[in-house]
């Protein structure tokens, strides 16, 4: 049983004819997986110069024929893969040059390289796409590669090999489930997680070993790491709960991380809002967009229903308390949010003013047993200044007794954990209210609908009665 694919090779971007055939043959003709060139054979060239062989047939088809395109073909290989177990090498080269001297018909020269690094033994077959008299190209027809399965097939006939049998379309195993595939933040969250399993003694040790790892970390106000071979650099705050930098530090500190507050996309809105198809003709749109944007607010308005469904909501008034009742949490959450930020940045600034104030404290004081003189102003002025500008923030807040900075450290703590806690919940509240406002609104432009169907059909009604 063998499969065979049929690969044209072209010319890579920065490279030379001479340079692309060289690396695809040698590659072949590796000898860890060919033992040592043991299971490589050849026609009308050498294994060990096949490449340059091939490069001069094709300056010689160009002195002699004059042509030349643009994106030309350098070469083709024939990739041969038989059944684990199956085969041995030495049959498998055997039927790998049978393959090539049949379908080139021995007009091309080709190298046959047996691969026996993996489970099932496979072929490489390079045969050049100039001719041997150096005035034809192969010509890659129609159902190639059809044909050369078949011949594949017949071949392996020949040997006594079993071959593929296709199945019925119907009786096909369909595939409905794909592998996720992980993005550039899986691939930093998961590194992070790595680094952390090393037990770093601090911030500082753990961006070591993620820099070990590969990754490029860019300190700043919105600390960054960028992946291997990424193309930007992706905020430890993006990377969501669990891995923001006062996450990262609890995790060091040995405390557990908050990993519960879900991912944006779990709390992103399931409705989608419909299209006002009126207004979208008269900005010029035709009637291809019209039927799309039709069936779209077909499955919107079934979206909307079957939300309704599932939050048990049988009624337009019930639907508008609900709405009211969910953007009323909405708000009280955003502001809760808000107040906590408020009073976090205070904190900060007086912290700030605090320290600051503590450390001109003496030199104030100096100032002041001087007579508050000009020139001891003019040699202390910054720490002056800044020591009045303390005071004058304590006066603003009304503070008579000044809080000891632990204090405040460990409110700010508590803030900025409630604020998590609370921007977690607002974001999938927010998430509901907007569905909720999207479901409000196409349910009053359907109810809308009846009433103006109805009116209509009232209207001709007592219209068909008069003409009686």
């Amino acid at each position: 049983m063998a499969a065979t694919r049929l690969i044209a090779e072209h010319v890579n971007k920065g490279k030379s004819v001479g340079q692309c055939l060289t690396d695809r043959i040698d590659y072949s003709h590796n000898a860890e997986k060919t033992d040592g060139g043991k299971y490589i054979s050849s026609y009308m060239c050498e294994p060990e110069t096949a490449d340059q062989e091939f490069l001069l047939s094709k300056r010689e088809y160009y002195h002699i024929t004059g042509r030349k395109q643009a994106r030309d073909v350098i070469g083709y290989q024939i990739r041969q893969s038989f059944k684990p177990g199956e085969i041995t090498p030495e049959e498998a080269n055997q039927i790998g040059y049978e393959l090539a001297m049949r379908f080139t018909k021995g007009k091309y020269a080709f190298t046959v390289a047996t691969h026996i690094d993996k489970a099932h033994i496979h072929n490489h077959i390079h045969f050049n796409s100039t001719s041997l008299d150096c005035r034809h190209k192969f010509r890659d027809f129609r159902h190639s590669a059809l044909a050369l399965q078949r011949l594949s097939d017949i071949i392996c006939l020949e040997h006594g090999k079993s071959v593929i049998t296709p199945k019925p379309y119907s009786e096909r195993q369909k595939r409905t489930e794909y592998p996720k595939r992980p993005s550039n933040r899986d691939e930093i969250r998961a590194a992070i997680d790595r680094a952390l399993g090393k037990k770093p003694k601090d911030f500082e040790m753990l961006i070591r070993f993620l820099q070990e790892d590969g990754y490029e970390y860019k300190n700043g106000k919105q600390p960054a790491l960028k992946g291997k071979g990424g193309e930007r650099f992706i905020r430890f705050r993006s990377l969501g709960d669990g891995y923001s930098i006062d996450d990262l530090q609890e995790a060091i500190a040995g405390k557990s991380r908050q990993m519960g507050g879900g991912s944006a996309r779990e709390n992103r809105r399931i409705l989608d809002l419909p299209i006002n198809i009126q207004q979208k003709l008269t900005e010029g749109k035709g009637g291809a967009y019209t039927r799309w944007a039709k069936v779209y607010n077909l499955k919107a308005a079934a979206k909307a229903v079957l939300f309704l469904e599932e939050n048990d909501i049988h009624s337009i008034e019930q639907l508008r308390e609900k709405t009211a009742e969910v953007t009323e949490q909405n708000h009280a959450l955003l502001a809760s949010v808000k107040a906590s930020e408020k009073r976090m940045a205070e904190i900060m600034v007086l912290r700030t003013h605090i320290i600051n104030y503590a450390k001109t404290r003496e030199t104030y004081v100096a100032y002041r047993k001087a007579g508050y003189s000009k020139k001891f102003f003019e040699e202390h002025r910054e720490d002056i200044t800044i020591h009045k500008a303390a005071k004058e923030t304590f006066n603003q807040m009304e503070i008579k007794k000044l809080p000891k900075v632990k204090e405040l450290n460990a409110e700010y703590a508590a803030l900025m954990a409630e604020k998590k806690k609370t921007y977690a919940e607002y974001r999938k509240v927010h998430a509901q209210m907007q569905d909720y406002q999207i479901a409000l609104q196409i349910s009053e432009a359907c109810v809308s609908d009846d009433m103006a169907r109805e009116e209509r059909g009232q209207q001709e009604q007592e219209q068909s009665q008069k003409n009686r």
